[in-house]
């Protein structure tokens, strides 16, 4: 049994989830000099049945961003669909193999500061237990339990003098946080998908390491 409070991945949370997202009207990133890439924001299972989310911190030997935490995902090859894009990124960056079936729903599109046109796409099945990071991409692969997001005072917004815009940040816990864009699909997958609300994040701001 889980405590009060918790999230377990029942049939039910995913059925709900599913809903949430289906009346969803997931918006695309504007811009033609955007480059496509997609993330997996993957609910798993994880001890005591609790659900989970997967985030990943990308190898120090990456050319970009490295070291930060992150959704697994990457550029969208051609001929890929977002989904197909996030279930081959999930499997090649945490070793978690799901079936097209897997997929749940789409959240907002991100625009990075770096040029990309990021695509949440949310899945549902496998467990944290099978989750091996790929050293070549990923130092490690982590799943954090998703009632994290409901916690008070998530997420946390701060003012940077190089914008007029928040930057929004998620605190796994362990007083580690997790920055735009991750912070801000996370937070959108808690307003849309566990509470169904129509709430957008695209205003949200990066931490200007993360501006390159």
């Amino acid at each position: 049994m889980s405590g009060a409070g918790e999230l377990d991945a029942t049939e039910q949370l995913r059925d709900r989830l599913r809903a949430n997202l289906a009346g969803f009207e997931a918006r695309e990133a504007g811009g033609g000099d955007l480059r496509r890439a997609a993330v997996a924001v993957a609910i798993v299972e994880g001890p005591g049945g609790r659900a989970c989310f997967v985030i990943t911190e990308r190898a120090s030997t990456l050319r970009n961003h490295a070291g930060q935490y992150a959704l697994p995902g990457g550029r969208i090859d051609d001929g890929e669909t977002p989904e197909q894009a996030a279930l081959r990124e999930l499997h090649e960056e945490v070793g978690l193999h799901l079936a097209p079936e897997a997929v749940i729903g789409r959240l907002d599109d991100f625009a990075t500061r770096s040029g990309f046109a990021m695509t949440p796409v949310v899945t549902w099945g496998g467990r944290a237990a099978d989750l091996v990071a790929n050293p070549s991409e990923v130092a490690d692969a982590r799943a954090i339990p998703l009632d994290v997001l409901e916690r008070p005072g998530v997420p946390t917004l701060k003012r940077i003098p190089e914008s007029d815009r928040p930057v929004i940040e998620i605190d796994l816990g362990d007083d580690d946080p997790v920055w735009a864009p991750a912070a801000a699909i996370l937070y959108q997958l808690r307003e849309v998908g566990l509470h169904g609300r129509d709430t957008r994040v695209a205003h949200f701001e990066q931490p200007l390491f993360a501006w390159k």
